[in-house]
């Protein structure tokens, strides 16, 4: 398989991905997952180690908001080296909670596939959201 080829698959998975944010597909979003994918995302805890850790985290989400999560990637970057490869973008997240708090976040965020037996899987997740130095809090109102 060429890079270019490579490249194009992962771009397809990541697109795939925002359409299972969009219909709060866990299940798919899980499947696309190694069994033994360590996470570090926005949510708590710190950092989670499975599929089915993040899955349940991920339906958690999911189950928070009354509308959405909208989940808009930009500046999408993909690097492919045999059989592994890593997709790195920003991502914005829209909707609104079951509180009635309205979300607007951007993160950032890098995905580690590795291809095994043909098919390519995550094996690292990392999220994280700008900070303010100034007072310690995240900054999800920053626009890339």
């Amino acid at each position: 398989m060429s890079i270019d080829d490579a490249a194009d698959e992962l771009r397809a998975l990541v697109d795939e991905r925002v359409q299972a944010i969009r219909n709060r597909d866990a299940r798919y979003l899980a499947d696309a997952q190694d069994q033994d994918v360590l996470a570090y995302n926005v949510l708590p805890p710190l950092w989670l180690r499975g599929s089915g850790e993040v899955a349940e985290q991920t339906r958690a989400w999911f189950d928070g908001y009354s509308r959405g999560p909208d989940y808009e990637v930009r500046d999408l970057q993909i690097d492919v080296d045999g059989s592994v490869g890593s997709t790195a973008f920003l991502y914005h997240v829209t909707g609104t909670l079951h509180s009635g708090d309205e979300v607007s976040m951007w993160v950032r965020a890098t995905l580690v596939w590795r291809r095994v037996d043909g098919t390519w899987r995550i094996v690292h997740d990392h999220e994280s959201v700008p900070w303010d130095p100034s007072t310690g809090e995240g900054r999800i109102d920053l626009k890339p």
